[in-house]
C-alpha cells in the first residue's frame, strides 16, 4: 500500500499538468487572437516610442 501513496502525488500532478497544457493549446488563436496581437503591438510601439524619445538629445 506504500507504493500507492508514493505514486499518487506524481500521477495527480501529471494529470493536472496535461490538463493545463491542453487548455493553453486550445486557447491559442481563435476569435481573440487578432485583439491580443493588436494589444501586444500597441504595447511594443509605446515602448519603442518612449525609448526613441529618451534617446534623442535636447536641442
Amino acid at each position: 500500500m506504500d507504493y500507492v501513496s508514493a505514486l499518487l502525488p506524481p500521477v495527480v500532478m501529471a494529470v493536472f499538468f496535461i490538463g493545463l497544457i491542453r487548455v493553453i493549446v486550445k486557447t491559442q488563436g481563435g476569435a481573440n487572437k487578432a485583439k491580443e496581437d493588436a494589444a501586444v503591438d500597441a504595447a511594443l510601439a509605446r515602448v519603442e516610442n518612449s525609448r526613441g524619445a529618451s534617446a534623442q538629445p535636447d536641442a
